[in-house]
Protein backbone atom coordinates (compact mmCIF):
# COMPACT_ATOMS: atom_id res chain seq x y z
CA UNK A 1 0.00 0.00 0.00
CA UNK A 2 1.26 3.44 -0.84
CA UNK A 3 2.00 5.48 2.30
CA UNK A 4 0.04 8.64 2.82
CA UNK A 5 1.86 11.93 2.42
CA UNK A 6 1.02 15.11 4.34
CA UNK A 7 1.88 18.59 3.15
CA UNK A 8 2.45 21.33 5.70
CA UNK A 9 2.12 24.96 4.72
CA UNK A 10 5.41 26.82 5.23
CA UNK A 11 5.53 29.92 7.40
CA UNK A 12 4.51 33.19 5.84
CA UNK A 13 7.42 34.85 4.07
CA UNK A 14 8.63 38.30 5.12
CA UNK A 15 6.71 41.33 3.93
CA UNK A 16 9.38 42.05 1.31
CA UNK A 17 8.35 38.84 -0.49
CA UNK A 18 4.72 39.37 -1.37
CA UNK A 19 2.56 37.17 -3.62
CA UNK A 20 3.48 39.33 -6.58
CA UNK A 21 6.84 38.70 -8.28
CA UNK A 22 9.79 40.70 -7.00
CA UNK A 23 11.52 43.32 -9.05
CA UNK A 24 14.48 41.08 -9.89
CA UNK A 25 12.41 38.03 -10.89
CA UNK A 26 10.94 37.42 -14.32
CA UNK A 27 7.36 36.41 -14.84
CA UNK A 28 6.91 32.85 -16.03
CA UNK A 29 4.26 30.17 -16.21
CA UNK A 30 6.71 27.29 -15.68
CA UNK A 31 7.97 25.91 -12.36
CA UNK A 32 10.39 23.13 -11.44
CA UNK A 33 9.91 21.04 -8.30
CA UNK A 34 13.31 19.62 -7.33
CA UNK A 35 14.88 17.22 -4.80
CA UNK A 36 12.10 14.66 -5.04
CA UNK A 37 12.89 11.15 -3.75
CA UNK A 38 12.22 8.11 -5.91
CA UNK A 39 9.15 7.18 -3.85
CA UNK A 40 7.45 10.41 -4.91
CA UNK A 41 7.20 9.18 -8.49
CA UNK A 42 4.63 6.52 -7.65
CA UNK A 43 1.37 7.15 -9.54
CA UNK A 44 -0.68 7.74 -6.37
CA UNK A 45 1.77 10.27 -4.91
CA UNK A 46 2.15 12.04 -8.25
CA UNK A 47 -1.62 12.41 -8.47
CA UNK A 48 -1.80 13.83 -4.94
CA UNK A 49 1.06 16.24 -5.63
CA UNK A 50 -0.54 17.42 -8.85
CA UNK A 51 -3.90 17.97 -7.14
CA UNK A 52 -2.16 20.06 -4.48
CA UNK A 53 -0.51 22.35 -7.04
CA UNK A 54 -3.76 22.54 -9.01
CA UNK A 55 -5.28 24.44 -6.09
CA UNK A 56 -3.38 27.53 -7.29
CA UNK A 57 -4.67 27.44 -10.87
CA UNK A 58 -5.32 25.37 -13.96
CA UNK A 59 -2.34 23.24 -14.97
CA UNK A 60 -1.38 23.02 -18.64
CA UNK A 61 1.33 20.35 -18.36
CA UNK A 62 2.70 18.11 -15.63
CA UNK A 63 5.90 16.26 -16.59
CA UNK A 64 7.56 14.01 -13.99
CA UNK A 65 11.31 13.54 -14.64
CA UNK A 66 12.33 10.65 -12.41
CA UNK A 67 15.89 10.49 -13.75
CA UNK A 68 16.44 14.11 -12.63
CA UNK A 69 14.40 13.84 -9.39
CA UNK A 70 12.17 16.70 -10.41
CA UNK A 71 8.80 17.63 -11.92
CA UNK A 72 8.23 20.22 -14.63
CA UNK A 73 5.01 22.15 -14.04
CA UNK A 74 3.36 24.55 -16.51
CA UNK A 75 0.40 26.76 -15.62
CA UNK A 76 -1.88 28.54 -18.04
CA UNK A 77 -1.49 31.79 -16.10
CA UNK A 78 1.72 33.42 -14.92
CA UNK A 79 -0.06 34.75 -11.83
CA UNK A 80 -1.06 31.22 -10.80
CA UNK A 81 2.52 30.04 -11.24
CA UNK A 82 3.84 32.91 -9.11
CA UNK A 83 1.37 32.18 -6.30
CA UNK A 84 2.33 28.50 -6.36
CA UNK A 85 6.01 29.41 -6.25
CA UNK A 86 5.62 31.77 -3.29
CA UNK A 87 3.40 29.37 -1.35
CA UNK A 88 4.98 25.98 -2.12
CA UNK A 89 8.68 26.81 -2.06
CA UNK A 90 10.21 25.21 1.05
CA UNK A 91 7.03 23.19 1.52
CA UNK A 92 7.48 20.69 4.36
CA UNK A 93 6.42 17.12 3.57
CA UNK A 94 5.68 14.97 6.61
CA UNK A 95 7.67 11.82 7.28
CA UNK A 96 6.39 8.30 6.68
CA UNK A 97 7.54 4.81 7.60
CA UNK A 98 9.79 4.67 4.54
CA UNK A 99 10.90 8.30 4.11
CA UNK A 100 11.90 11.05 6.52
CA UNK A 101 10.54 14.56 6.60
CA UNK A 102 11.71 16.67 3.68
CA UNK A 103 11.35 20.14 2.23
CA UNK A 104 10.33 20.75 -1.38
CA UNK A 105 12.08 23.38 -3.43
CA UNK A 106 10.19 25.17 -6.22
CA UNK A 107 12.09 27.26 -8.77
CA UNK A 108 11.08 29.41 -11.69
CA UNK A 109 11.95 28.14 -15.18
CA UNK A 110 11.90 29.67 -18.63
CA UNK A 111 8.40 30.57 -19.82
CA UNK A 112 6.61 27.96 -21.90
CA UNK A 113 4.59 29.38 -24.82
CA UNK A 114 1.09 27.97 -25.00
CA UNK A 115 -0.69 28.01 -28.33
CA UNK A 116 -4.31 27.01 -28.38
CA UNK A 117 -5.85 25.86 -31.64
CA UNK A 118 -8.49 28.27 -32.93
CA UNK A 119 -12.07 27.15 -32.75
CA UNK A 120 -12.73 28.05 -36.38
CA UNK A 121 -10.31 27.31 -39.20
CA UNK A 122 -6.87 25.73 -39.26
CA UNK A 123 -3.95 26.65 -37.04
CA UNK A 124 -0.77 27.70 -38.86
CA UNK A 125 1.37 25.99 -36.21
CA UNK A 126 0.12 22.50 -37.15
CA UNK A 127 0.58 20.42 -40.28
CA UNK A 128 -2.25 20.42 -42.77
CA UNK A 129 -3.37 17.56 -44.99
CA UNK A 130 -2.40 17.83 -48.66
CA UNK A 131 -4.90 19.41 -51.04
CA UNK A 132 -7.51 17.21 -52.69
CA UNK A 133 -5.77 17.13 -56.09
CA UNK A 134 -2.64 15.61 -54.49
CA UNK A 135 -4.29 13.61 -51.75
CA UNK A 136 -4.49 10.43 -53.85
CA UNK A 137 -0.76 10.54 -54.70
CA UNK A 138 0.37 9.72 -51.17
CA UNK A 139 0.63 6.17 -49.86
CA UNK A 140 -1.64 5.13 -48.30
CA UNK A 141 -4.12 7.53 -49.91
CA UNK A 142 -6.30 9.71 -47.78
CA UNK A 143 -10.06 9.61 -47.53
CA UNK A 144 -11.95 10.39 -50.75
CA UNK A 145 -13.75 13.72 -50.98
CA UNK A 146 -17.36 14.07 -49.97
CA UNK A 147 -19.73 12.77 -52.65
CA UNK A 148 -17.13 10.64 -54.44
CA UNK A 149 -18.45 7.37 -55.86
CA UNK A 150 -16.64 4.47 -57.45
CA UNK A 151 -17.28 4.19 -61.20
CA UNK A 152 -17.06 1.09 -63.35
CA UNK A 153 -14.18 1.28 -65.80
CA UNK A 154 -14.81 0.55 -69.48
CA UNK A 155 -13.21 -2.51 -71.12
CA UNK A 156 -10.42 -2.16 -73.70
CA UNK A 157 -11.38 -0.91 -77.17
CA UNK A 158 -12.61 -3.85 -79.25
CA UNK A 159 -13.70 -1.84 -82.31
CA UNK A 160 -11.82 -2.35 -85.60
CA UNK A 161 -9.08 0.02 -86.65
CA UNK A 162 -10.01 3.32 -88.21
CA UNK A 163 -9.98 3.69 -92.00
CA UNK A 164 -7.15 6.21 -92.00
CA UNK A 165 -4.96 3.87 -89.94
CA UNK A 166 -5.69 0.95 -92.27
CA UNK A 167 -4.81 3.11 -95.28
CA UNK A 168 -1.50 4.12 -93.70
CA UNK A 169 -0.64 0.50 -92.97
CA UNK A 170 -1.35 -0.50 -96.55
CA UNK A 171 1.11 2.07 -97.85
CA UNK A 172 3.80 0.33 -95.84
CA UNK A 173 3.15 -3.00 -97.54
CA UNK A 174 5.50 -4.23 -100.18
CA UNK A 175 4.22 -2.80 -103.45
CA UNK A 176 6.71 -4.39 -105.79
CA UNK A 177 9.79 -6.50 -105.57
CA UNK A 178 12.25 -6.00 -108.38
CA UNK A 179 15.54 -7.76 -108.67
CA UNK A 180 18.17 -5.85 -110.53
CA UNK A 181 20.67 -8.32 -111.88
CA UNK A 182 24.29 -7.37 -111.47
CA UNK A 183 23.70 -4.73 -108.83
CA UNK A 184 22.23 -7.02 -106.16
CA UNK A 185 19.57 -4.43 -105.17
CA UNK A 186 16.13 -5.47 -104.04
CA UNK A 187 13.37 -2.89 -104.06
CA UNK A 188 10.96 -3.28 -101.19
CA UNK A 189 9.21 0.07 -101.46
CA UNK A 190 9.39 2.30 -104.51
CA UNK A 191 8.31 5.94 -104.34
CA UNK A 192 5.14 6.79 -106.18
CA UNK A 193 5.62 8.99 -109.26
CA UNK A 194 9.24 9.55 -108.32
CA UNK A 195 8.36 11.46 -105.15
CA UNK A 196 8.56 9.93 -101.71
CA UNK A 197 10.67 7.46 -99.83
CA UNK A 198 12.08 4.30 -101.33
CA UNK A 199 13.37 1.26 -99.49
CA UNK A 200 16.18 -0.72 -101.13
CA UNK A 201 17.99 -3.76 -99.78
CA UNK A 202 21.36 -4.92 -101.08
CA UNK A 203 22.37 -8.53 -100.60
CA UNK A 204 26.09 -8.49 -99.95
CA UNK A 205 26.33 -12.28 -100.06
CA UNK A 206 25.06 -12.59 -103.62
CA UNK A 207 27.42 -13.11 -106.59
CA UNK A 208 30.86 -14.51 -106.54
CA UNK A 209 32.46 -14.70 -103.17
CA UNK A 210 35.60 -12.68 -103.12
CA UNK A 211 38.55 -13.89 -101.16
CA UNK A 212 39.17 -12.29 -97.87
CA UNK A 213 41.96 -9.83 -98.33
CA UNK A 214 43.29 -7.88 -95.43
CA UNK A 215 43.80 -4.26 -96.31
CA UNK A 216 45.41 -1.51 -94.33
CA UNK A 217 42.91 1.35 -94.20
CA UNK A 218 43.80 4.92 -93.42
CA UNK A 219 41.00 7.53 -93.33
CA UNK A 220 38.68 5.31 -95.38
CA UNK A 221 41.22 4.45 -98.12
CA UNK A 222 43.70 1.67 -98.53
CA UNK A 223 47.34 2.48 -97.98
CA UNK A 224 49.56 0.28 -100.15
CA UNK A 225 52.63 2.07 -98.85
CA UNK A 226 52.17 0.46 -95.49
CA UNK A 227 53.79 -2.91 -95.14
CA UNK A 228 51.39 -5.59 -94.10
CA UNK A 229 52.41 -7.18 -90.88
CA UNK A 230 51.80 -10.84 -90.35
CA UNK A 231 52.81 -12.69 -87.21
CA UNK A 232 55.70 -15.09 -87.73
CA UNK A 233 55.48 -18.62 -86.46
CA UNK A 234 57.68 -19.48 -83.54
CA UNK A 235 59.72 -22.66 -83.71
CA UNK A 236 59.27 -25.27 -81.06
CA UNK A 237 62.11 -25.36 -78.53
CA UNK A 238 64.17 -28.56 -78.35
CA UNK A 239 63.02 -31.07 -75.81
CA UNK A 240 65.43 -33.24 -73.83
CA UNK A 241 64.99 -36.98 -74.26
CA UNK A 242 64.33 -38.93 -71.14
CA UNK A 243 66.92 -41.65 -70.56
CA UNK A 244 65.51 -44.86 -69.22
CA UNK A 245 67.14 -46.40 -66.19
Amino acid sequence: MTPNQTFATPPSPPSSHSASPTADSSRTNTLIITQLPAAFFAPAIQEALRDYFALYGAIHAWAPLKAFSRVLLVYYSEDDAERAKQSCDRLIVGSTQTSPEMTLRVYRADPTPIRQAPKDGMDDHYLRPPPIEKNFLISPPGSPPVGWEQIREEPPNSAPLADDLISALRKLEVEAVHHHHGSGLEVLLEPQEGVGIGVYVEDCDSGEEEGEVEEDWVYGETSPARAKWRPMSTSRPPMSQAVGA
